[in-house]
């Protein structure tokens, strides 16, 4: 993928709007919207590195589709991994906006329906 499908996930994976992107990382929203078209440019390295700031990606994400700096061990089955699919990500965002309570609940409901835990 290229800079415009990685910036498209980018912003999809923070639920964010290009308008907010656009006012968080004070770069213009014609800008934002420029680099989302197909025949759109790059951004210079200044508007890349506010635009992955605001998103939480590095700029080598968003040009390669890759994270060296998070290829670590820590890494491996969070939401970070890069073997995680969006879908997934989504649901481990949700889980991760509940209370600590909940979050248990939910986790202890979704390994009984799989098999791992036999008790509720």
């Amino acid at each position: 993928m290229g800079f415009r499908e990685n910036l498209r996930e980018a912003i999809d994976y923070c639920g964010i709007e290009q308008k907010e992107l656009a006012h968080k990382s004070q770069v213009g929203l014609r800008s934002i919207e420029n680099y989302l078209r197909e025949d759109g440019s790059m951004p210079s390295a200044d508007k890349a590195v506010q635009i992955a700031n605001v998103l939480g990606v590095t700029v080598e994400y968003l040009v390669t589709g890759t994270d060296s700096t998070k290829k670590t061990s820590a890494s491996i089955g969070t939401e970070t991994d890069p073997k995680i699919d969006h879908e997934t990500r989504k649901l481990i965002r949700a889980i991760k906006s509940l209370p600590d309570n909940k979050q248990r609940i939910v986790i202890k409901n979704a390994l009984n329906l799989i098999g791992i835990i036999k008790e509720l």
